[in-house]
């Protein structure tokens, strides 16, 4: 009795010790995979002429983007199931453009989120 007691509770341990070590190789995977695949999107989109220089958010599903499609500039309104354009814009129409100043949204990362609730 003593014995199949120990041996039930060694058999639930390893079996504990199985589970953790597939969800681990699991989240790995994820892991890797998920960075595979933004590398392979990071590459298809460097050599593009549409760049999003600007993103401004004014409802839950609906943005403002000015675009910068080769050399012209592009303001657009992109809701749930629409992409609208608002018009062309000049060099005169935009100051001082840079990709930091983007939606902050867009530049940080999960570590600076995740910093940003964990101080609130």
């Amino acid at each position: 009795m003593l014995l199949s007691s120990t041996s039930n509770r060694f058999d639930s341990f390893v079996q504990l010790l199985t589970v953790l070590l597939i969800f681990i190789f699991v989240l790995a995977l994820t892991y890797f995979f998920t960075k595979l695949t933004a590398g392979l999107q990071k590459g298809r989109l460097a050599g593009s002429n549409v760049e999003v220089m600007e993103t401004f958010k004014i409802a839950p599903t609906k943005y403002i983007q000015i675009v910068k499609i080769g050399k012209k500039y592009f303001s657009y309104v992109v809701c749930k199931d629409t992409v609208t354009l608002l018009g062309e814009l000049t060099d005169d129409d935009i100051s001082n453009l840079d990709k930091a100043e983007t939606s902050p949204a867009i530049n940080l990362n999960f570590k600076d989120i995740f910093d940003k609730f964990r101080k609130q």
